[in-house]
């Protein structure tokens, strides 16, 4: 083995530049990992030359460096096919004192060690690309007769005892750490024939992280049920539960989520931070007239407030935002939620519970005798429970909830859908709200940057800008660095369009269906608009308005 250093041979070969490997070992110090790997997932360099720097550092020869056509599986006395794929480790050649392995990782010391001390001969590596891995991959053949599905009741202790050994807490609880270290709010575990793949959900977009081998498969997915509170021995069937951690001192829930797949049970995990939180609409990087318009909607005694968007689209932290700011010593709030995300000081949360029947309808009509001055209900999912909150509003309670469709006007086409009567609604729905969440520029990167002619012509900046002259333009790129992990992004941050349902936008919906979902034609800042002023502050770009709006 060699002990040239790895970013001096990148250079040494004009790769990369010093500057880009000295930001890669700041950000390897910080968060841990290779820096070829950080350089890797920075884009600074490609996967063939992580590979060649690596052979030249390591004096390990290349797979592609042989020219063979083709290989042949090479079954080995006493080792399963399984260990190999399991490990990525494919022996194809063999001699008297050496057997010839391709893999991806030189560092695979034990499996090095078990092989070698089984068949008593060196192990030779030759480090492959990931379109020679799938190769391999793909023409071994896994003698996986087992029914995935076929888990004995009996078995569960079994799989109990699985489930509490050391190294599987380990690298579960390891990967907890390392998602809430990079603000994860999402981890998948993804089944698949040959083991599972982790994945990360950070500011909205899904990372890979790792692999698992398919010889701990069963063990991780019987430790996410155990901790979970699911019935182990149960998978034919998907299942929730929740799950507490402490962390570094800070508490969290999670909600985890099981559904049966072709090859075994997949999870998903979403990370809830348990403590209190102190939001307010001033804190959310809404606009000034956005925000004066919440203020002027929520300060109505009563009526209904609707703000709508997809899942993850923020609208639960708006609304606790909006509830924080409403909080005074004489108001009484009381929210039905399922479940319920964050604790809100001072504010009496309910959590639905409908495998008992206690679901939003019927948490509403309990409420409602406690003498509530407003009302946040999670989501208005059915005709019961929107009538229930229109009858709130009407008899004096401010009613907020949300509703999945895609634009502010859609929520009275949602309701007018599930069956409530427009004169029901005309009477009391107060104001409407629609959002998305787009990936903040990372402000450690984000430099000032000149708005080229053809953008200020497709996304016509200057009749936005005459629109809307509260806003400067400061356009700005942000080409990524150690602290976005070369991405240019990170956080998230609202873009939205509020509207008052007053009685120019009442008027469209008289004959039973609104005729218009363009806001802008009631005087009102569309959510592509707002969105777009935003890329002119340097909040964020073109593309990531483009790709939640749709526009």
């Amino acid at each position: 083995m060699g002990i040239k250093l790895f970013g001096e041979i990148l250079i040494k070969n004009g790769v990369c530049q010093e500057k880009e490997v000295e930001e890669a070992l700041s950000f390897q110090k910080e968060i841990g990992g290779k820096i070829g790997t950080v350089l890797l997932n920075s884009g600074v360099i490609s996967e063939i030359q992580l590979l060649q720097a690596l052979s030249e550092q390591l004096e390990v020869d290349l797979y592609s460096s042989l020219k063979l056509d083709d290989f042949e599986i090479l079954e080995l006395e006493g080792i399963p096919s399984s260990f190999f794929i399991n490990n990525k480790i494919f022996p194809f050649k063999e001699t008297k004192e050496e057997i010839f392995v391709a893999v991806d990782d030189i560092f695979k010391i034990d499996a090095f060690s078990f092989i070698s001390s089984q068949l008593n001969k060196e192990i030779k590596p030759y480090l492959l690309y990931s379109d020679e891995l799938r190769q391999f991959e793909n023409k071994y053949e896994l003698d996986n007769s087992q029914d995935i599905f076929d888990v004995d009741e009996d078995e569960s202790e079994k799989l109990k005892e699985l489930a509490s050994e050391a190294p599987v807490i380990k690298l579960v609880n390891n990967f907890f750490a390392k998602a809430i270290k990079a603000r994860v709010s999402d981890i998948h575990y993804e089944s698949y024939k040959n083991g599972i793949k982790v994945r990360f959900r950070v500011d909205g977009k899904l990372q890979d992280v790792e692999s698992i081998p398919l010889n701990m498969k069963l063990a991780i997915i019987a430790r996410l049920k155990l901790i979970s509170k699911m019935n182990i021995s149960e998978n034919r069937l998907p299942q929730d539960g929740r799950i507490s951690l402490k962390i570094a001192g800070q508490e969290f829930d999670v909600r985890s989520s099981s559904v049966p797949t072709a090859f075994g049970e997949s999870f998903v995990l979403r990370l809830l931070g348990k403590q209190s939180i102190s939001y307010s609409l001033a804190g959310l990087d809404f606009f000034e007239d956005s925000m004066e318009l919440l203020t002027k909607i929520s300060a109505k005694p009563n009526g209904i407030f609707l703000t709508t968007g997809p899942t993850g689209s923020g609208k639960t932290t708006t609304l606790y935002s909006l509830l924080n700011d409403l909080h005074t010593e004489d108001t009484k709030i009381i929210t039905v939620e399922d479940p319920v995300e964050y604790e809100l000081h001072g504010i009496s949360q309910i959590q639905v519970r409908a495998d008992i029947g206690f679901n939003f309808s019927n948490a509403l009509r309990s409420i409602l005798r406690q003498d509530p001055d407003i009302i946040m209900i999670g989501e208005i999912r059915d005709l019961e429970t929107a009538q229930i909150a229109v009858q709130a509003a009407l008899t004096g309670h401010l009613v907020i909830s949300t509703l999945h469709t895609n634009s502010a006007l859609g929520a009275i086409t949602r309701l007018l859908d599930m069956g409530v009567d427009y004169f029901l609604l005309k009477s009391s729905v107060v104001g409407l709200m629609a959002q998305r969440l787009v990936r903040r520029s990372c402000p450690h990167c984000n430099q000032a940057a000149e708005l080229s002619a053809v953008d200020r012509e497709k996304y016509k900046i200057d009749a936005l800008l005459k629109k809307y002259s509260f806003v400067e333009l400061n356009y700005t790129h942000s080409p990524g660095c150690s602290e976005c992990n070369g991405s240019g992004y990170l956080g998230r941050l609202p873009i939205s369009e509020v509207a008052e349902f007053d009685d120019t936008i009442k008027e469209v919906f008289e004959d039973g269906h609104a005729t218009e979902d363009d806001l802008s034609k009631f005087g009102y800042r569309t959510m592509y608009e707002d969105g777009l002023l935003k890329v002119l502050q340097g909040k964020t770009t073109f593309s990531e308005i483009v790709s939640v709006t749709n526009e």
